[in-house]
Parts: structure tokens; sequence; C-alpha cells
């Protein structure tokens, strides 16, 4: 039997989840971490009634809500009787319902629109993409730091997801006996591909393919490197967790993006989705990749300016740490 408290909580619970509106909210929520613009668009209601729902669900424990800078990211809640019921709810939805399939277009359509912005800033960058990366940012101590990780290993396999330019492949040529970059930008591989030809580094490749759906056929991994790549996504963790299934037994993903800022003007001029990714968001997403972080190292600008905060992160198969 349920105590006083806990019956008046369930029911508050189920008043929050017992509506069309919401329950639309969890199922799309189920998919990965959403704004509150993409999900006005996706139900076509305004602002005010989707946050409205969204705090009603927030405040029950079905949900969490992430602030950045002017913006709010939701996701279901990883823990709790509510992240529970949320699961239970959204496994019982009718996914084939015209409502439903409505919304799974609109929202396709809204990750589309965000991928070709996305894939226009790169086109229009891509010439001046790693002098852009050193804006603010010490790049040299982080690079000097992936080749500290690697501690002198010489992998079969490793595959730079979001390769940009190559940069990646060429830092860490010691490293690999053969490695895979893949990249959604045709500019950015050209000049990728003209990069490593320049190094005579044949045993590196570069492909274009979109890296939240990945190709199998890549092959396992043994490193996994994400580059300044997770802040492009309005869901870091639906990424990670296709990073994942890349992974060898044994092996690693290490993670390089920025610690959590305000820095607005990068959201609205140069096409990051999330400003920053924090610690717990990052144990989080790690978590439900079937992943656990090693350790993160921060590397704090050298500007007096309020510059950027660069982490880089350390991922291992959490199945072999148990």
């Amino acid at each position: 039997m349920f105590r006083e408290g806990e019956v008046s909580e369930l029911v508050g619970v189920l008043k929050a989840a017992g509506e069309n509106t919401r329950l639309r909210l969890l199922a799309l929520l189920a998919d990965g971490d959403h704004s509150v613009k993409d999900l006005t668009e996706i139900l076509d209601q305004s602002q005010p009634r989707v946050s409205r729902h969204l705090k009603l669900l927030a405040d029950a424990g079905l949900i969490q809500r992430h602030a950045e800078g002017a913006w709010a990211y939701y996701g279901l809640a990883p823990h709790g009787h509510g992240a529970e019921l949320a699961r239970w709810l959204v496994a019982r939805i009718d996914h084939n319902s015209l409502e439903r399939q409505r919304d799974r277009d609109r929202q396709a359509a809204a990750l589309a629109a965000q991928q070709a912005l996305a894939t226009a800033y790169f086109a229009k960058v891509a010439d001046s993409w790693d002098l852009l990366k050193t804006l603010h940012v010490p790049e040299e101590a982080v690079e000097a730091a992936l080749l500290e990780t690697l501690n002198n290993r010489v992998v079969d396999l490793l595959v730079d997801l979001g390769t940009g330019t190559g940069r990646m492949l060429e830092l860490l040529a010691p490293a690999y006996k053969r490695a895979i970059g893949v990249d959604s930008s045709r500019e950015m591989l050209a000049v990728a591909r003209s990069r490593l030809a320049a190094a005579g580094l044949n045993q590196a490749q570069v492909r274009l393919g979109d890296i939240a759906a990945l190709d199998s056929a890549i092959g396992l991994a043994d490193v996994v490197v994400i580059h300044q790549v997770l802040h492009y996504f309005d869901d870091p963790g639906r990424m990670l967790g296709q990073a994942r299934r890349l992974l060898r037994s044994g092996g690693e993903i290490l993670i390089v993006d920025f610690a959590p800022h305000a820095l607005e003007f990068l959201r609205t001029e140069h096409a990051h989705r999330r400003l920053g990714l924090s610690r717990e968001q990052m144990t989080g997403w790690a978590d439900a990749a079937g992943l656990q972080v090693q350790s993160v190292r921060e590397f704090p600008s050298k500007t007096k300016d309020g510059g950027l905060t660069v982490c880089l992160w350390r991922l291992s198969d959490r199945a072999k740490t148990e």
C-alpha cells in the first residue's frame, strides 16, 4: 500500500501525464532532446501553451529541463518514478496513429532544416575552418592532451566523427594503423582529402556520411574521436549512442567540446545548437549509451574577456569496468 504522501504524489504525476498534448510531448522527447522552439513547430501550438505543458511535465518529474543561454532543452527524465512512468506510457502510445505520424514527420522536417543550416554554414567556412577553431580556444594544449591520452599506443582503427578538414586524422596519425573520417560536408571533405594527400597519409580515408545515422560498414573502432562536434546537435546523447555502436569491446571515445558558456553569438552566427556541455550532462548521456566517463580535463581560455573553456572527456565501455 502507498502512504498518504506517496498516493498524492502519484496522482499528481498521473494528472500531469494524462493529457493528449503532454503525451505527444513525451513521445517526441523519447526520441531525443528538443528545444521549446522545435516543439512549438512540431506540435503547431503557441510557445506559451507548449511551455506550460512542459512545466507541468517537469514539475511531475517526467521530463528534465536544461537552460542554455536564451534557450532551454527538454528530455525525458533519466531516473526516478516519473522517468519509469514516462517510458511506460511512451511504450504504449500507438506510433502508427495519424497524429503520431504527423508529429514524427514534422520532427524529421525540423531536424532536416537544422542540418541544412549547419551544412550551409560549413560550406561557407570550410577554407577558414581551422583558423576559426583557434579563436579563444587553447587548441595547442588540447591537441597535446589528446596525444598524451593515447599514450604512445598504435591502434588498428581510429574513427573521427565530424572530421571536418581532417585535422584530427593528421594530428593522431602516429596512433593508428588505419583511420576513417566521416563528415556530411562535401566542402570540408575536399579540404580534408587535399590535406591528407599533402601529408602522405595513405592510411587515412574520409567518407561522406551522416554522423547522426552511422553506417555500421565503417567497422568497429578501437578509438572514436568526436572533436568539437556535439555542440552542433540538439541531442548530443543520441549522437553519442551512435558512436557507441562503432566501438570495439574495450575501446574508448575521446570527446573535445566546450564547457557551458553564455556566448549566444555562437548559436546565431556559427550554427551552434548547444552552448557547451556540462559534466552532469556528459555523465548522463554516457550512462544511457552504456559508457562511463573515465576522466575529464579542462582547458580554460587564456584571454581576459570571458573566453571559452574546452573539455577533453575520455569514455570507455561501462561493461568493461564493472
